[in-house]
């Protein structure tokens, strides 16, 4: 999700690369963030060659950010209580 709320749209490929995963392992990651409707799936082609791209749906910028937001409360509370 961090690299779709930098990026509007990434390929597969290019995901693949920047996260350093498996295919299998980022599809799997990628289905339940589709499931979960934060990203949205695109299938074309280009000339040839199939070509997915992945878009960060409302829903999953909210819910990055809520995320975000827990993350960053969490650092304050234990900087706090040290």
């Amino acid at each position: 999700m961090s690299v779709l709320m930098v990026e509007d749209t990434v390929d597969f490929s290019t995901l693949k690369e920047t996260l350093q995963l498996t295919d299998g392992n980022l599809a799997s990651h990628l289905r339940a963030l589709e499931d979960a409707v934060y990203l949205r799936v695109e299938k074309q082609f280009v000339g040839r060659k199939p070509q997915t791209t992945y878009h960060a749906t409302e829903t999953g910028r909210e819910a990055f950010k809520s995320h975000l937001g827990a993350l960053e409360q969490l650092i304050l509370n234990n900087r706090q209580s040290d």
